[in-house]
């Protein structure tokens, strides 16, 4: 039974739209749904939030981003996910253990079979019963998240810490996110975030209906 679905990508590639729009979605249907995030799905992941993704004038060390990741899955993996799904919830998940993967990963070069390892004790062996990989061209997902800034009044310097990397490193995130797709052929839905809100929307309700009804 697929109740567990997480809504992976690099930024700007529509992720948190699709996943409130399933959310209005299920509900119409009469299934109960939490919507989540990471890092920040809890109290304490909002201040873990803060840290990771505010610029400021001190570099974060590789090591010290990826334990506060993984300290922010353990404890929203204990607060929110569990028992949302024990109590029988579709739980939607914005970002989980694949972002780790293709970030700190593909992204930063750590070992991927530590990460994995890692995932596996932050999470107590917990995985995704499917997965959306929205993929767009890197250059379109960081147009769009600086647009989204600019919409929300945001000043358009105050990128956060990873808006700031260099194109190349988001081009490594995103080949890693397909690889972990190709790796991972049944529990990965590809989707191409290239295209319209709606036509995105439709695809990925055609899925949950197969999938889920």
């Amino acid at each position: 039974m697929v109740r567990f679905i997480t809504f992976e990508g690099g930024d700007g590639t529509g992720k948190t739209t699709q996943i409130q729009l399933m959310q209005g979605y299920l509900r119409e249907r009469n299934r109960s749904c939490v919507v989540t995030r990471e890092p920040g799905g809890t109290t304490l992941g909002q201040m873990i939030r803060k840290v990771l993704l505010e610029v400021g004038d001190h570099e974060i060390a590789k090591s010290t981003e990826l334990f506060l990741y993984l300290a922010d899955r353990a404890q929203h993996v204990h607060e929110i996910i569990t028992p949302a799904l024990g109590s029988g919830s579709i739980v939607l998940c914005d970002r989980f253990a694949d972002s780790t993967l293709a970030y700190q990963g593909y992204g930063r070069g750590s070992d991927l079979s530590w990460l994995r390892s890692l995932n596996n004790a932050a999470t107590g062996g917990l995985h995704p019963d499917m997965s959306f990989l929205f993929d767009c061209p890197v250059d379109m997902g960081l147009a769009r998240a600086a647009g989204r800034r600019v919409k929300s009044a945001v000043n358009s310097s105050q990128e956060d810490r990873f808006e700031r990397e260099k194109l190349e490193f988001h081009e490594k995130v995103r080949r890693g996110f397909l690889e972990l797709a190709r790796l991972e052929p049944a529990r990965f839905r590809v989707i191409d975030a290239s295209r319209s809100v709606a036509e995105v929307a439709r695809q990925i309700r055609e899925i949950v209906d197969r999938e889920l009804f």
